[in-house]
Order: structure tokens, then C-alpha cells, then sequence
């Protein structure tokens, strides 16, 4: 089963490298049929769109392939450690990675904006990257982990958080770029702005639910529902800010740069939380 797994690291990084190489090439190629407007007719134009077409087609299909082949890595760990992805940094690495592919596909299906699906794969990438050099080999559950149901409800809701989070993200950075630059081959503004509020307003309930299954399980295994353990206290700080996003977006009627920026800030604070093993210690530093 170890090899099995092995396999389907490596075959999804392969898979996300390759999406990522077919998305710059369409990209690239739909930048020059736009330049080149201008100078074609229309017929032209139509014939040099469908080699950018077929690239994107292509790059969509290898983004599918990489997520079944994340879901068998963390299926066959599954299999061999007979719980989910939440014992190390190297299983919820393949979690997070998961998420965002999962999100960067159906937000991809629903507003036809590639660019920021690519986006929430670079960080995909990096985060198999980071598994691939991790890739800690299986061992007992400690025993502020064994409420597996709980828990495993736990880290679900985080994984779809963290990855419909990372599309924001995605969308907030290209949102920046298009108002400055105002780029014909990016998505419109206002698209990006709606998919960062889509996806805050759909990610903020399961971050609530994730810091709300934390402190019960908390309670459980510690006998304390809240004890300001450095990775409860920076899961708090990124709920505020991702509240404080929803308040100024529905009462404030914020909009542009200043939206932008925050979601960006969010996203830091995802990070910090994730990598928190590393920078602080604590109760939840298992590693």
C-alpha cells in the first residue's frame, strides 16, 4: 500500500506541473489572439482560437486526473493508518491540497475562470511539494487524537474552508492585477469579486465549524474547551479576520482594493495556522 501511495504522490504532482504547463501555454496563446485582434479577420481569429481551446480542454482534463490522483494518495493512507488525513502535517498537507483542487474545479465549472483555479494550484503544488519531503510514515494515533469521528468531521470542515479560502485568494490577487492593469485575457473584475465573496460566504460557515468542533474535541481529549494553545489562538485570529470581511462587505459596503487586500490577509493567517506546528509550540504540535 506504502507504494501504491508513493505512486500517486508523485503522479499528482506530475499531473499538476503538467496542468500548470498546458494553462500557461493557452494563456500565452490567448494573449496573442487578443493582441492580434486588431490585425485578423474574424475568420482567422476563430481558427487561431481552437489550438487555445483544445489547451485549455486539455488543462482542465489533467486537473481532474491530479485530483483522483490526490483522493487515492489519501485513500491508500487511509487504508494503511486506518484513519483520515489528520495525524501529521503530511496527511493534512494532502487534505489542504485536496481542498483546493476540489474547489478550484467546481468554481472553475461554475464561472468559466480558469486563471484562478491555476492560481489556487500553484499553491496545490506547493503543498504536494511539501508533502512529498515530509511523507512521515505511518504511526499510532496519540490519544488526544483517537475521538476519530469527531475529529475527522473536524479536519473536513477545515480542508473545505482552507481550500474555497485559497480560490478567494486566488481571485483577490487577480482582482489587484485587473485593477491595475485592466487585463483583457484575465477574468472581468467584477467576476473576481463576486468568487471572493462566493467563496467567503461559503467557506466562513465551515470555518466556524471547524473552531466549534475543535473546542469540543478539545474538551474531550484536554478537558478544556479553549486553553489559547498558539494554533487555537492564530484559527481565531483568522476567524476574525474573515468576519471582519463579511462586515465590512455587507454593512460597510466595501469594495475593490481595500476587500481585496483583506482577503489576501486572510489567506496569510490560513497560513500561519497551517505551518503553526513549526513556528510555535503547543498542544497541537503532534510533530
Amino acid at each position: 500500500m506504502s507504494n501504491l501511495e508513493s505512486i500517486f504522490l508523485i503522479a499528482s504532482l506530475a499531473g499538476v506541473v503538467l496542468t500548470m504547463i498546458f494553462a500557461i501555454i493557452a494563456f500565452i496563446s490567448s494573449r496573442r489572439n487578443i493582441i492580434g485582434v486588431v490585425e485578423k479577420k474574424s475568420g482567422s481569429n476563430a481558427m487561431a482560437a481552437a489550438p487555445r481551446s483544445v489547451l485549455s480542454l486539455i488543462a482542465k482534463i489533467l486537473t481532474v486526473l491530479s485530483l483522483v490522483f490526490i483522493t487515492l494518495t489519501i485513500v491508500f493512507r487511509a487504508i494503511q493508518t486506518g484513519h483520515g488525513p489528520f495525524s501529521n502535517m503530511y496527511e493534512f498537507a494532502l487534505a489542504f491540497a485536496w481542498g483546493i483542487v476540489v474547489m478550484g474545479v467546481i468554481f472553475d465549472w461554475r464561472y468559466k475562470t480558469a486563471a484562478v483555479r491555476n492560481v489556487g494550484l500553484i499553491v496545490a503544488l506547493l503543498l504536494l511539494i511539501f508533502a512529498t519531503v515530509k511523507n512521515a510514515k505511518p504511526e499510532p494515533l496519540v490519544p488526544a487524537l483517537q475521538q476519530s469521528t469527531l475529529l475527522s468531521i473536524h479536519v473536513a470542515s477545515a480542508v473545505v474552508a482552507y481550500g474555497i479560502f485559497t480560490i478567494g485568494f486566488g481571485a483577490a490577487i487577480l482582482f489587484l492585477i485587473q485593477n491595475r492593469r485592466n487585463s483583457p485575457w484575465l477574468p472581468d473584475k467584477e467576476v473576481l469579486d463576486i468568487i471572493s465573496f462566493r467563496s467567503v460566504t461559503v467557506g466562513f460557515p465551515f470555518l466556524t465549524l471547524t473552531i466549534v468542533l475543535g473546542a469540543i474535541w478539545a474538551d474531550i481529549a484536554w478537558g478544556k474547551f479553549w486553553s489559547w494553545d498558539p494554533k487555537e489562538t492564530a484559527s481565531l485570529v483568522t476567524w476574525l479576520i474573515y468576519a471582519a470581511y463579511m462586515h465590512a462587505r455587507l454593512m460597510r459596503d466595501w469594495r475593490g482594493t481595500k476587500i481585496a487586500i483583506l482577503l489576501i490577509v486572510g489567506f496569510g493567517a490560513i497560513l500561519l495556522t497551517f505551518f503553526g506546528n513549526y513556528v510555535f509550540t503547543g498542544l497541537h504540535a503532534y510533530n
